[in-house]
C-alpha cells in the first residue's frame, strides 16, 4: 500500500476534521493529529516525513529516503557554518552510535581542532540534547560544534525513538527515554581515553532543556548543567502552553489512552504543530496569523522552513501524552547541586518556565540566569547575535565549573 498524504485524516480533540488553521496555538492543547496504520508503516511515514535519514560524508546529494529534501551539506548539516569536511586544524564531526538499554543511539562527536588521538592531553566535554521535534542536524549541532571549536569534545545524539536512532513506535516521546538518552551521552563520553570523566558537562535547548534538568538531578556525573530557551514538556503538555487549557487535561489524557488502545491494534496516533504534507506557502499563510516573535510562529520557520530537516517532524505519539503529562522538572529541581545556568531570550513567550524552575533549584548556589536582549525562543537557535551571546556565556560557565 502507497499511502498518500492526502489520504491522512486530521482530527482535532473532539475527532473532527479540521484544517491546517485548526491548531488552537494560543494554547497548543488542539493541534493536528495523524492516524496512520502500522501495516506498510515506513512508506506511509515516509510521505509523512516522520522517517530516518541517515548523513553520509561521503554522499554529497544526501537526500532523504523519498528524495524529496536534498541536503546539501554531506553529513546533513543544516545550520550556518557548518562543517562539512573534517579538515586538519580545524573542529571535526565523527557519526558514531552506541546502545542505550537495547536500542541503538545515532550521534555526532565533534572534537575540536587539532586534536590527537596519540598524545596525552584529555579534554573536557559535554552532551548537547535536542529540542523536541528536533534532530541532532539542527541547533544541537551548531552548539555541540561551537564548544568544540572552544577546546571540548562534544555529543550531539537523536533521541530513541526520533532522528535517526532506532526505536519503534517512532517519535515516542517518554520524558523517561529522553533522561535516560542523557546519561546514554555520559556514558559514552565517559568510554572515551581522551575525555576528563570529571570534567563532563550538559547543555539542553528547549525540551532537551528540561530533560537535561532532570538528568542532572540524579546523575552526579554531569558536573555542571546549563539549559538554552528551557521548554517544561510535562508541564505544557498537562496545562497548555501559558497554563492556559488546564482544565483539559483530562481530555488529553482520554485522548492518550484511546490513542494506546489504537496502538494495541496497529495504529499510531501524531501529534504536532507541522502538519505532515504541508506546503511552504500553507507553511507560511499560517505563520502570518500568528505574532511575530513567539514560539509557535518561529518553530513553523525554523523546523518547516529555514532549518527544514527530514528528522524533524514537531510531531509525537499522541499515547505519549500518558507519561508526558506526569511528568515535570520542576518538581526535583533542589536536586541539582550543580552549577546551574539558564539562558533564556528576553522576548521568550517561554521565558515563565525559565524562570519557574530556576527558582525552584535551591540545592545549588552557583546557578544563573542569563537572559539574551531582544532574543525569542526559537531566534536563539540560529540568529547569530544572540547565537554569539550563549556560547559566550556557556564557554566561561563551562570554563569555571569543569
Amino acid at each position: 500500500m502507497n499511502l498518500s498524504i492526502k489520504s491522512l485524516k486530521f482530527v482535532s480533540i473532539a475527532g473532527t476534521v479540521l484544517s491546517f488553521a485548526g491548531c488552537n496555538t494560543s494554547t497548543h492543547s488542539n493541534c493536528p493529529t495523524v492516524e496512520v496504520s502500522t501495516c506498510d508503516k515506513i512508506e506511509e511515514m515516509q510521505n509523512a516525513n516522520i522517517q530516518k535519514t541517515t548523513p553520509n560524508a561521503d554522499d554529497n546529494s544526501n537526500t532523504s529516503a523519498k528524495g524529496e529534501i536534498e541536503m546539501a551539506n554531506p553529513f546533513g548539516l543544516v545550520y550556518r557554518d557548518a562543517i562539512e569536511k573534517n579538515e586538519a586544524g580545524k573542529v571535526s564531526l565523527k557519526h558514531i552510535s552506541y546502545e542505550v538499554d537495547g536500542i541503538k543511539v545515532s550521534a555526532n562527536v565533534y572534537f575540536p581542532a587539532n586534536y590527537d588521538e596519540n598524545d596525552s592531553r584529555t579534554y573536557p566535554a559535554v552532551t548537547v540534547a535536542h529540542p523536541n521535534g528536533g534532530c541532532k542536524e539542527q541547533v544541537a549541532g551548531l552548539y555541540a560544534q561551537r564548544l568544540a571549536e572552544n577546546g571540548y569534545i562534544t555529543i550531539a545524539a537523536d533521541a530513541r525513538y526520533q532522528g535517526e536512532s532506532d526505536g519503534e513506535p517512532r517519535l515516542r516521546d517518554y520524558p523517561a527515554n529522553r533522561i535516560g538518552d542523557i546519561s546514554g551521552m555520559v556514558d559514552y563520553l565517559s568510554s572515551l581515553n581522551k575525555v576528563d570523566r570529571k570534567r563532563i558537562g550538559s547543555l539542553g535547548i528547549c525540551g532537551g532543556g528540561g530533560y537535561t534538568l532532570a538528568a542532572a538531578q540524579t546523575d552526579k556525573r554531569i558536573k555542571a548543567v546549563a539549559s538554552l530557551s528551557m521548554f517544561n514538556s510535562g508541564r505544557v503538555r498537562r496545562n497548555g502552553f501559558m497554563d492556559a487549557d488546564i482544565a483539559g487535561r483530562f481530555g488529553r489524557l482520554e485522548r492518550a489512552a484511546a490513542a494506546r488502545d489504537n496502538e494495541l491494534a496497529g495504529n499510531i496516533q501524531y501529534e504536532g504543530f507541522l502538519p505532515p504534507g504541508a506546503t511552504d506557502d500553507e507553511l507560511r499563510a499560517k505563520m502570518a496569523e500568528l505574532p511575530e516573535n513567539t514560539l509557535y510562529r518561529d518553530g513553523i520557520e525554523y523546523y518547516g522552513l529555514s532549518h527544514k530537516h527530514p528528522n524533524a517532524t514537531g510531531s509525537y505519539t499522541t499515547e505519549s501524552f500518558m507519561k508526558l503529562i506526569a511528568f515535570d522538572v520542576e518538581d526535583r529541581m533542589d536536586l541539582i547541586n550543580q552549577p546551574l545556568l539558564m539562558i533564556a531570550g528576553e522576548k521568550a513567550d517561554t521565558l515563565y518556565m525559565t524562570k519557574d524552575a530556576f527558582e525552584k533549584a535551591s540545592g545549588t548556589q552557583n546557578k544563573e540566569i542569563y537572559l539574551i536582549e531582544g532574543a525569542s525562543h526559537i531566534r536563539t537557535y540560529w540568529v547569530d547575535e544572540y547565537v554569539d551571546k550563549a556560547i559566550s556565556k556557556l564557554n566561561r560557565f563551562f570554563g569555571e565549573n569543569l
